[in-house]
């Protein structure tokens, strides 16, 4: 099962795409907290997501931590898991409101960010943390 959860590649590229991933998880979580009104709760009422008080902190945190975590390369193959699930809602519940009304340039045009962290994480989730992880250096012990 630990061969499972650290197993990662040689790839010293790879902290590239956990930089970009983790950077802006971790922001974006802690911003759900700093700004609830807008990025956080009030974000959630505002699309029509239930409980959305529960649900902006339980976001937020689930972003802090998998983000705090893919940036130290540790379990990031479990650490992804939640990030890619709070991306295809996000996607769900922002993005299909844009295509019906807008087109779909419009919401391609507007979920460039939303596909950028879907598919950076789902790297992530294949290959691991890379030759400059915690998950690395675990698996070498």
């Amino acid at each position: 099962m630990k061969h499972k959860i650290f197993k990662t590649d040689n790839s010293k590229a790879t902290i590239l795409i956990r930089l970009m991933a983790g950077t802006v998880f971790l922001s974006e979580g802690i911003q759900k907290f700093l700004f609830a009104d807008s990025l956080g709760s009030g974000r959630f009422a505002k699309i029509g997501l239930p409980s959305p008080e529960f649900l902006g902190s339980f976001v937020g945190l689930f972003e802090i931590i998998c983000g705090v975590l893919i940036l130290l390369g540790l379990i990031t193959r479990l650490a992804t898991i939640p990030l890619i699930a709070i991306m295809f809602v996000a996607i769900a519940t922002t993005k299909t409101e844009i295509l019906i009304n807008d087109g779909f340039w419009k919401m391609m045009h507007e979920s460039r960010t939303d596909w950028a962290m879907l598919l950076g994480n789902i790297f992530l989730f294949i290959n691991g943390g890379g030759f400059w992880s915690l998950d690395k250096k675990i698996m070498r012990n």
